[in-house]
């Protein structure tokens, strides 16, 4: 039990963080802020966090909770790859309506600099673990090509998020991410189709 409530005080703080972010900005945000609206106190955010910059490597967590969400919203008449349009589709709406841009790019650039820690590459993450039952499911009933691993699969669309999430933060989000990623994200996961 006591593991449980660590891990709810550390998430609550996390999801508080991220609102704020979003509705106030990164550098208006404070400690204090984040301690009052997670409802926690100040040696809770420290016994978890350095200080405001550490919970930019958090943002991982906030798509893996938006992943555990979707894995019950998932039709289960819909084939491999339609899960997968899917959860690019509801994840980027998702991003696209509340994570800012500027957090994007910082979460971005500190995991191109990061020595130890890259969770966005973190395989033990529920968004690696659903990715890799729904490759397999795919194989198993043939709407992935047997000509692909598993491994290659998830590692191709892990990669193409990446990169639409990459270009969309240099183009300074120009675009609609939703609207494109809509329009090509089919078009790259039908090569994988069985």
């Amino acid at each position: 039990m006591p593991k449980k409530n660590t891990r709810n005080t550390r998430g609550r703080i996390i999801s508080a963080a991220w609102k704020l972010f979003y509705e106030n900005g990164y550098e208006e945000t404070t400690i204090e802020d984040i301690v009052n609206a997670s409802q926690t106190s100040r040696g809770s955010f420290y016994h978890y966090f350095e200080g405001k910059d550490a919970l930019l490597g958090t943002l991982a967590y906030v798509f893996d909770e938006k992943y555990e969400s979707l894995r019950t919203e998932l039709d289960p008449s819909m084939d491999a790859i339609e899960r997968m349009i899917y959860l690019n589709h509801a994840l980027f709406v998702m991003i696209e309506d509340s994570i800012s841009l500027d957090l994007l790019t910082r979460l971005l650039s500190s995991q191109l600099l990061a020595q130890n820690e890259k969770h966005l590459l973190d395989r033990n993450r529920t968004y690696f673990r659903l990715l890799r039952r729904i490759a397999a499911e795919g194989r198993r009933a043939g709407t992935i090509s047997a000509a692909y691993s598993e491994n290659e699969v998830v590692k191709a669309y892990a990669l193409w998020e990446r990169a639409l999430l990459y270009d969309w933060c240099l183009c300074g989000g120009e675009y609609s991410l939703v609207a494109y990623t809509d329009r090509m994200t089919p078009g790259f996961l039908e090569r994988f189709r069985g």
